[in-house]
Order: C-alpha cells, then structure tokens, then sequence
C-alpha cells in the first residue's frame, strides 16, 4: 500500500506544473509601437480576436496604440515595465533601429523574448494612374523636375531604408514623407499627395483591391507565395520580385512578440505556449494568406540567434544609409 501510495504522489507531482502553471490573473496588455491602421495594429487586433474566439486565456486581452516618437514610446514603456507579465509587445525591426537613430537607451536583450511569429514583406507600389512597370517607374522619376515623393511610415527606419537604397541603386531621386503609420501613407498614394510608397502588403491591401493604387515588386528574393486571386485579375504571387524587375534590393521584416525584462521562466512559457496556439487558429492562418505574411514560429536558441543575426544586419543597413545618430 505504502509503495503504491508514493507512486501515486509521484504521478501527481509530476502533473502538477502543468496543472498549475502561470497565467494571467488580470487583463493583458498587447503594445503596439505604431499608429492605428498600420501592419502591427492589424496584427494585434488579429491575435485579439484569435486569443478571445478560441479562448485562448482566460482574462481579456487589449491593444495599445503607443506610436509616439516613432514608437519610441512603445520601448520605453516597455523598458519600465520590468517584471510585469501582464504586457507584451508585438515588436519589428524598429527595436533596432530607433536605438541607432535616436540614440534612445534602449536594448531589445533588456525584454524577455517570447517568439518571432512572422516575418513581414515589403513592395514598391505606385498610384493606378501611374507608371504600369518598375523600369517606367524609375524612369518617371529620373525625369521629373522634382524628386519623386515616397511615403513611409515614420524617419529613418525600414521605409526609408529602402527609399535610401532605390536612390543608391537606381540614380533616381525621392524626397521621403514620413507619416504615422503604413495607413496614412497609403491614403496619401490613393490622393496623389504622393508618388510612391514602400508599404507591407497589409498596409495596401484594401486599396490595391479597389483598383487605387499598384503594386510594381516586392523587396524579397522570392515572390509571395500565395496564389489566390486578390483582385480580379492578380494573387501575391503574380507580383514579381524587385530583382526580377532590374532593381536587386531585398528586406524582410520580424514580427515578433516580447515582454518586459525580469519575468519569471513560468510566465515567459505560458505566452510562447499562447502565442503558438495562436499560430494554429484559423484566425491567423487565414490573416497570414490575406496579408501575405511568411508563417514562422521561433522561441528560445532559434528565435536568439535569429534577432542576432537581424540585429547585426539592421546596423549594416543604418550605417550604409547614414542613418546612425553620432
């Protein structure tokens, strides 16, 4: 009896973490360091809906827009918030590019990494009204008496990056706007107020739909993948690649979620765990198609070496665009 008395106790200990694991006991927080409208916005308010329609968690789950100073406020209040379980951020290349630009005392190893859930395209898109092809596109605007105008959202950051290395490549001159979020920029290209922008798929999506504005390339060495129509007459896929099209520039994007420094190990498990079963829902499935986002999950070692390796590369591309404050 004693022997099967301590078999039990040990089967019942062994359960016990998972049973009584971690969770948030009051409402979470997902912060978003941009505007409204934009890409992160989008996804937050995705993974909102997915977490809630799948019940996910049990406590609520709420977006805060914290785009001001570029989404230096985004950083900075996650900075603060050490030991808080209760915020998460959705994070892109912006943690490490404001840092460089701004020289704000920021570092993204200071928050808890929790996964990279989907890495973010970039495509050259123009009014309908204008050029139909990349090489008239670059042409218009080596023969305007003005610089062509690109929209982006906020300075120094992906947006005008690649602005910088279309000028570097091409010859071509653009005076860069920038603008609060990928959705200003895009009502912007619909009105004329300018000529181009560089927005993610998202961002462009319902007015490129309504026959406003065109896609020309996306910044990948490979086109999107998904072949549904999105228009009456063209899918993602039907985009060519920017190298196809004579202008051999390539950026990807992190999206990626983190919470503020010193969690305990307990509660950074109970949000990889939410956030790959998020990945599962049709919620995101479906998000990742409409939006043309590449489907990742990376947590621990591989998410580390992957922001390594981004980060090192992001500081190449600042310092090659001249963009990294002295």
């Amino acid at each position: 009896m004693i022997v099967k008395a301590v078999a039990a106790l040990t089967v019942l200990l062994a359960s016990a973490p998972a049973m009584a694991g971690w969770e948030p006991t009051k409402p979470v927080e997902i912060v978003v360091a941009a505007g409204a409208g934009g890409a992160s916005d989008q996804m937050a308010r995705m993974m909102q809906a997915a977490i809630q329609k799948n019940n996910l968690m049990k406590q609520p789950i709420v977006v805060s827009l914290k785009g001001g100073a570029s989404g230096a406020e985004a950083l900075m209040y996650m900075k603060s918030s050490e030991g808080d379980p209760n915020k998460v951020m959705i994070a892109y290349s912006l943690i490490y590019m404001l840092p460089l630009s701004a020289k704000i005392p920021f570092d993204w190893r200071e928050l808890t990494p929790v996964a990279v859930v989907a890495l973010d395209q970039f495509v050259l898109w123009d009014n309908a009204d204008g050029p139909k092809t990349v090489k008239d596109f670059i042409d218009a605007a080596k023969a305007a008496s003005a610089p062509f105008k690109m929209g982006g959202t906020g300075s120094k950051r992906e947006d005008h990056v690649l602005t910088m290395f279309i000028e570097q490549k091409t010859g071509a001159s653009f005076s860069y706007l920038p603008y609060k979020s990928g959705g200003e920029a895009a009502t912007q290209l619909v009105g004329n107020h300018i000529e181009s922008n560089v927005n993610n798929p998202s961002e462009n999506l319902e007015v490129w739909r309504a026959g406003q504005v065109r896609p020309l390339c996306v910044f990948d060495k490979e086109r999107i993948s998904y072949t549904a129509k999105v228009t009456e007459t063209q899918s993602w896929n039907d985009i060519p690649t920017c190298k196809e099209a004579g202008l051999d520039v390539q950026y990807l994007m992190l999206r990626a979620m983190f919470l503020p420094g010193k969690v305990t190990p307990e509660q950074q498990a109970f949000y990889v765990d939410l956030f790959q079963k998020v990945t599962q829902t049709p919620e995101y499935k479906d998000y990742m198609e409409k939006q043309a986002l590449k489907p990742i999950f990376l947590t621990g070692k591989d998410m580390l070496q992957f922001l390594d390796e981004d980060d090192a590369l992001n500081k190449q591309l600042m310092t090659e665009a001249g963009f990294v404050a002295k």
